[in-house]
């Protein structure tokens, strides 16, 4: 099993939109994600790469394993 890297923002984007996620604004670099069953918005910055801590934190958000997220990067 392999491990969560940095991906850039725009691929980090398409599996926010693969799971269901909405832009909902933005706010200088920052884009702001939302779900309905959401608490909290996903926010991602618009940075080359996004480091591992953000995805970790946003998976967190989200309520998705580490492994299901490597699984739906490799079906984009």
């Amino acid at each position: 099993m392999s491990h969560i890297a940095p991906i850039s923002w725009k691929k980090f984007e398409k599996f926010l939109f693969y799971i269901g996620c909405k832009l909902s604004r933005q706010k200088g670099d920052h884009l702001i994600y939302s779900r309905p069953d959401l608490k909290r918005p996903v926010v991602v910055p618009k940075e080359n790469e996004i480091p591992v801590f953000v995805i970790r934190n946003n998976l967190r958000i989200l309520n998705i394993a580490s492994g299901e997220y490597l699984e739906i990067l490799k079906q984009i």
